[in-house]
């Protein structure tokens, strides 16, 4: 493999994976079961790697990779179209729209959650981090600090409660809610 080939393919892997998440919520909105969805991933994953040449931009993908996750199921749609179980045009193009709108919401509510979050005095930000840590238990957490353990979760809930605020109060002021 060549340097370009290899940048290429590093560059793809890497925007898939950010996308993979968003890609999955939205195909599983449009097909009906599980194993519906692995099969339209898989024939999206498939020809956006065939394709990812012809990506403009990697600002790009997410969209780029919806559209081509909508015509994978549409495809599939098409194959199973004897199956009583698929769903109809005009479902599912609300139901497109639907999971569109709800990416974009939930994308928009994490930038603003990491502006937030950004906000917290340091003390309330370490403790955040410390108590969603991998593998991080409250109680020892707590004996390590000479807390009670209900301390840390009073103390852990009353920052959500100020991080929930802090994004509705920003989505409403920007207008995105």
């Amino acid at each position: 493999m060549t340097t370009f080939e290899t940048e290429n393919h590093d560059q793809f892997l890497r925007l898939y994976v950010e996308n993979e998440t968003a890609l999955r919520g939205f195909v599983r909105s449009l097909v009906p079961t599980r194993e519906d969805v692995e099969d339209v991933m898989q024939g999206t994953a498939a020809v956006l790697w065939r394709k990812f040449e012809e990506l403009d931009s990697p600002e790009n993908f997410r969209r780029w990779a919806f559209g081509v996750a909508r015509f994978e199921a549409l495809s599939h749609r098409r194959k199973r179209s004897r199956d009583r179980h698929v769903f109809g045009d005009e479902l599912m193009a609300l139901l497109e729209a639907e999971a569109t709108a709800a990416g974009e919401q939930c994308s928009q509510e994490v930038l603003v959650l990491e502006s937030c979050l950004k906000k917290l005095p340091p003390a309330q930000r370490a403790l955040l981090e410390a108590a969603y840590a991998p593998g991080v238990r409250i109680d020892e957490m707590a004996r390590e600090s000479n807390r009670t353990a209900m301390s840390i979760y009073k103390a852990l809930h009353r920052i959500r409660m100020l991080l929930i605020d802090c994004v509705r109060q920003t989505m409403a002021t920007e207008g995105t809610e």
